[in-house]
């Protein structure tokens, strides 16, 4: 399929609306627009909705029974042919706004293991989908980011969506102190592009 079909979705999950992990999202996104992609960044902190109160409601129909703004969220992630996930670590694992989203994605764990349906009904003659993830930690700790990769790892297998790697940097702290680092500004381009074409 054309590149110009590709839907490429970043989500910013940092409270800070233009952080590190956002100007980094951002980036990649210019990437994936050089690589024919169609972009769209959303920020969770423009969105308002509960975390998961594990009702089970969606074992029913595959559909979450909170009506909130996560329901536009679900129809943006359904739509998108490659998504971008960028979430800042924040006490050993990624900040609770990406979580919580997470978490609210229960609803497609139930259709794929519940339900034993498709996440993505049309998957046949869409491209395949794919994900990566972006992070930044003021920590240089080793494992900073071992936690919020495994989140991120289930989250596309949830999502049907390949996992094509984490773009993760550490001793990042201070807002825009990733503007310091010309070395991972160029890295997630390049990773955006290619999560375009590939």
């Amino acid at each position: 399929m054309d590149n110009r079909n590709i839907q490429c979705l970043g989500i910013a999950t940092s409270p800070r609306g233009d952080g590190n992990t956002t100007i980094l999202l951002k980036k990649a996104l210019e990437g994936a627009a050089a690589g024919g992609a169609m972009t769209e960044l959303i920020s969770l902190n423009r969105y308002s909705f509960s975390p998961c109160i594990a009702c089970n409601g969606c074992y029913k129909e595959g559909r979450c029974v909170i009506h909130d703004d996560m329901q536009a969220i679900y129809d943006k992630l359904l739509l998108a042919d490659r998504i971008i996930l960028a979430a800042p670590i924040f006490s050993m694992g990624m900040c609770a706004q990406a979580k919580a989203m997470i978490d609210r994605t229960q609803r497609f764990w139930a259709t794929k293991y519940i339900l034993n349906k498709s996440v993505i009904a049309d998957k046949d003659s869409r491209p395949p989908r794919k994900g990566m993830f972006i992070s930044a930690a003021g920590s240089g700790h080793k494992g900073v980011f071992d936690g919020a990769i495994q989140v991120t790892k289930y989250f596309f297998l949830m999502l049907e969506a390949e996992f094509a790697g984490s773009f993760c940097y550490r001793q990042v702290d201070e807002k825009g102190a990733i503007l310091n680092h010309p070395g991972a500004l160029k890295e997630v381009y390049e990773a955006g592009f290619n999560l375009a074409t590939s």
